[in-house]
């Protein structure tokens, strides 16, 4: 039985402490994003379109290969848009970071609504106002991208995304923190 317990525990703290480095490695991701806000806004837009254009090359295998299950047209044209999406964005590079400029505001709007949701939903445990702070960043960061666009938009990317990225993480290590304190306050308790 403690052999179990013990194992159990043994995890957990692998698991807190894998959190908890990820959390500390993607902040300094997230400094090094707005260090060089140009660089990394460019990095998104071509990786983004490198994801797009192998996403309709893979969907493009797959409707040939189930060609004879029926939707071969929808599946063809859809991989194509896909493709071209992709290779627009590696040709049209500065047409990609408006574009991408108006998703990403999209997205940390969307992302920081769920956020405060989940923040109020965790209320109950200690610290969960860092949940809530990052929540309320995330919206801003939305908001600011918003009201910028596209003014901004060749740095923007970039100084936002590491800024999500800092907000995100710290929240996590927060989070880590405080489950690596229950979990010590529980296993001196079971002692």
């Amino acid at each position: 039985m403690t052999t179990n317990v013990s194992t159990e525990t043994s995890k957990n703290v692998k698991n807190i402490n894998a959190s908890l480095w990820t959390g500390i490695v993607l902040i300094l991701l997230g400094i090094a994003a707005i260090a060089a806000p140009m660089v990394s806004t460019i990095f998104a837009e071509t990786w983004t379109a490198l994801i797009l254009t192998s996403a309709g090359f893979a969907k493009l295998v797959y409707a040939t290969q189930t060609r004879h299950e029926g939707g071969f047209v929808w599946k063809l044209l859809l991989s194509a848009i896909y493709i071209a999406t992709g290779i627009m964005l590696f040709v049209n590079p500065l047409t990609g970071i408006l574009t991408l400029t108006l998703l990403l505001g999209s997205f940390l709007l969307t992302e920081g609504t769920f956020e405060l949701i989940l923040a109020f939903r965790l209320r109950p445990q200690q610290n969960w106002t860092w949940a809530l702070g990052n929540g309320i960043v995330t919206l801003l960061l939305g908001g600011i991208i918003w009201f910028q666009y596209p003014t901004n938009a060749p740095w923007l990317i970039g100084t936002v995304l590491g800024a999500s990225v800092i907000s995100t993480d710290i929240s996590r290590v927060m989070l880590s923190l405080n489950a690596r304190s229950i979990l010590n306050d529980s296993s001196q308790a079971t002692v």
